[in-house]
């Protein structure tokens, strides 16, 4: 037994072996980055002040799966766009370029928005059409996936805007509007997910928490039922509460927090069961489906980091 779960553990392919040490790599340049804002949180804030470091993990996960299986990436690149090898590479350095910027806090602003625009890009050129064809719900939900990861994206990009105290007062105003504008369009799409991933719950309540995708919960694992019913719950409060820019930060946080637990008691137990298989394609899933899950949660968490602790009880 003991000699096979070894076996299993070196017989890791090449792509499942680069995402996972890009992801442990961005996870120590995070936490250096971020140790002095944890340490300065009080309470729920230390989840606040993990924003940057889930955003940054998933990103360079993902940047690595496409220059590790670019060959295989590639096929997902539209017909009608020239040089998809090209655009695989280039997406993966671009994922690793904005995973570093995001986890150090340096060029927050631009390397977030790019990332926000890349993911709306993705949605109207591959995701949206793909769904606009179909009644099943796994495309609808990589549609909203995708929408939540670019809207959270934007609103960490608000939240690191900032005026200098010389700047004269007409950039002043556009630097503003500009950061609202991104604020509420994020704001938006990140509360939309929610609420249909609420439905989708209910509907489906033996899925995976968080983002509802194919794979279901363990059936070892007690009241799985109700772990989704409960969390379908709260990302319905949450996703109104979002959408209504009402006690933003606070439903943000606790959920955000939730997800965070989930990700830790059932997402982390899929991804060494996907690291223990020998098939490669069950390790990259059980990898994508940690990632994908934390990327979602720090959409949310980006929310608790713009909004003012004044609008807590707006």
């Amino acid at each position: 037994m003991h000699q096979t779960i070894l076996l299993a553990f070196f017989e890791v392919s090449r792509t499942a072996v680069s995402m996972c040490s890009a992801g442990v790599i961005l996870f120590l340049v995070g936490i250096l980055a971020a140790k002095n804002d944890i340490a300065q949180a009080h309470g729920l804030d230390k989840v606040a002040a993990l924003s940057n470091l889930c955003f940054a993990i998933p990103l360079a996960v993902f940047g690595a799966e496409h220059l590790s299986g670019a060959q295989f990436i590639q096929n997902g690149v539209p017909p009608y766009v020239p040089w998809h090898l090209f655009w695989a590479y280039f997406v993966g350095f671009a994922l690793i370029a904005a995973s570093l910027s995001i986890a150090t806090k340096i060029g927050v602003r631009w390397s977030a928005l790019l990332f926000g625009i890349m993911m709306f890009l993705f949605v109207a050129m591959i995701h949206l059409p793909a769904a606009l064809h179909t009644h099943q719900r796994i495309p609808w939900t990589i549609v909203f996936r995708e929408c939540s990861f670019g809207g959270g994206a934007w609103v960490l990009a608000a939240s690191a805007m900032y005026a200098s105290r010389g700047q004269a007062v007409g950039p002043l105003i556009r630097g503003t509007a500009i950061k609202t504008t991104l604020l509420t369009i994020g704001r938006t799409f990140v509360a939309l997910a929610l609420i249909f991933f609420a439905i989708v719950h209910f509907l489906h309540p033996t899925g995976l928490p968080g983002v509802p995708l194919e794979k279901q919960l363990a059936t070892w694992i007690p009241a799985r039922t109700l772990i989704d019913y409960v969390t379908g719950a709260a990302l319905l409060v949450a996703g109104i509460f979002i959408l209504l820019n009402r006690k933003t930060r606070t439903a943000a946080t606790w959920l955000s927090s939730w997800l965070l637990l989930m990700i830790l008691v059932i997402y982390g137990p899929v991804l060494i069961a996907g690291l223990l298989d020998p098939s490669t394609a069950i390790k990259v899933e059980g990898i994508n489906y940690f990632a994908d899950t934390l990327l979602f949660t720090a959409a949310i968490l980006a929310l608790t980091k713009a909004t003012p602790r004044s609008d807590c009880e707006g």
